[in-house]
């Protein structure tokens, strides 16, 4: 490891949220390596936010009797980071299978051989079985892959039916992608229309709104060639004063992101409207049964996104140069994204694949989803997902979303500062913590 990539690990754990102590697993401590045979392996996989994996690790346990899966789920992507970046800092510690996120995928690649080179446990014969984009994510520059991937982010809008109704607006699916097809400006124009009629807010939070807003952008934080693209980035302020106005105006429930009131505000039509990545449906449905609903809550999904397609997250799985068992967790990790288990995954995640045949198969069979009022989710994020390509990300980028974005914006949810004030907080914790 360079010292500028350790260096950037080291900072990168520094301004997260969360102690590695209290989120730390230990590596699997037997010895050897094998992926078959009658020896047995315990394979320890971190992974974060909803998975859906407990039902296919059962299943790969099951058809592997000498595999056993001790599996640690971290509550979001960002404490996940500190997590992994704090373990690799230690040169210690990380699992036999990591899953990474999209949005710290940049900082990862600067310590790429951390992680194996899965073309020596024969990825390159599956690449035709991920969109193109996707395989090349997660290959450095020097032409090694360090992760098989497992889903992509399309989004759409996820809405409360009853809450629409409430505001004399149209709440069936096809009438509410009309409603808000078209750009962000009209998203905000028919929030600020439900505003004045109910009172209430449209959206739960501006950070979830503004990262939407931000990987919908042909180049984001940074520029494809990595070079940091934000304070005099034109396009990124005319987006954030369309947002700021917004919440200024009163569209903004801000809500602290992962909580909700632990769930309530999903409930009690707090707010209206949720920006939804395919896997932040299943995040959607976590949080209405934990404020006490379910399907009547009336919570629904749109065939529609402000602005036209966007790729919001996605993760993969990498195996460690650190684990004793990278055969087998390698083996592991391709059965997992193998497309018939990604279709599983998304039944119980509610995320999409990333794979090909298992984006065909959740758009031919269109299943109807209960708990979104029997929206087709697969089939609706199938329609999402053309067009997307997912934003190159750099090596902070997920730090300046979380770090940087995320505290200004909470302050002007608040009302503590406005919207030229909040820019100006962003760009002052930008120098601070980016170099």
């Amino acid at each position: 490891m360079n010292t500028r990539a350790r260096k950037r690990i080291l900072t990168t754990a520094a301004v997260a949220s969360v102690s590695a102590l209290a989120l730390a697993g230990c590596a699997s401590s037997d010895s050897g390596d094998s992926a078959t045979g009658d020896e047995k392996v315990t394979l320890t996989v971190t992974t974060f936010g909803t998975f859906g994996y407990d039902d296919l690790y059962d299943e790969y346990e099951k058809a592997n009797p000498n595999v056993t899966i001790e599996a640690t789920n971290i509550d979001t992507g960002g404490n996940a980071r500190t997590d992994a970046f704090t373990k690799i800092a230690a040169g210690s510690g990380l699992s036999d299978v990591v899953a990474i996120e999209e949005g710290w995928l940049g900082a990862i690649m600067d310590v790429s051989d951390t992680f194996v080179d899965l073309r020596d446990y024969g990825i390159e014969d599956r690449k035709a079985d991920w969109v193109d984009w996707k395989y090349g994510q997660a290959t450095d520059a020097e032409g090694r892959v360090i992760g098989y991937g497992t889903d992509i982010g399309p989004s759409g809008i996820c809405y409360n039916g009853a809450a629409f109704e409430a505001a004399g607006l149209p709440s069936d699916r096809e009438s509410v992608a009309e409603l808000l097809n078209g750009d962000w400006e009209n998203y905000f124009a028919v929030g600020a229309e439900y505003t004045a009629k109910t009172g209430k807010a449209w959206y739960d939070h501006s950070g979830f709104v503004w990262n939407a807003m931000v990987n919908q952008l042909d180049e984001g934080y940074y520029t494809s060639d990595g070079e940091l693209n934000v304070e005099d980035n034109a396009e990124l302020k005319e987006r954030f004063e369309l947002l700021g106005a917004a919440t200024e105006g009163g569209q903004s429930a801000a809500q602290t992101a992962w909580d909700w009131n632990g769930g309530k505000s999903f409930v009690d039509g707090t707010f209206a409207t949720f920006v939804c990545p395919g896997w932040m449906l299943g995040v959607v449905q976590g949080q209405v049964e934990a404020g006490g609903g379910d399907a009547a809550t009336g919570w629904d999904f749109a065939d529609v996104f402000p602005g036209g397609a966007a790729n919001w997250g996605g993760a993969f799985l990498s195996i460690p140069e650190s684990s004793q068992h990278k055969e087998a967790a390698a083996d592991l990790a391709d059965w997992l994204t193998q497309p018939e288990q990604q279709v599983k995954q998304s039944a119980a995640a509610g995320n999409f694949p990333s794979t090909v045949e298992a984006q065909e198969t959740l758009s031919a069979e269109a299943t109807p989803n209960a708990f979104f009022n029997d929206a087709p989710t697969g089939a609706i994020l199938a329609e999402r997902a053309k067009g997307v390509v997912a934003q190159f990300k750099g090596a902070d980028d997920s730090v300046i979303q979380e770090n940087v974005f995320g505290p200004a914006l909470s302050g002007l949810d608040r009302g503590d500062t406005d919207t030229q004030g909040a820019w100006d907080a962003a760009v002052k914790l930008l120098n601070e913590l980016v170099d």
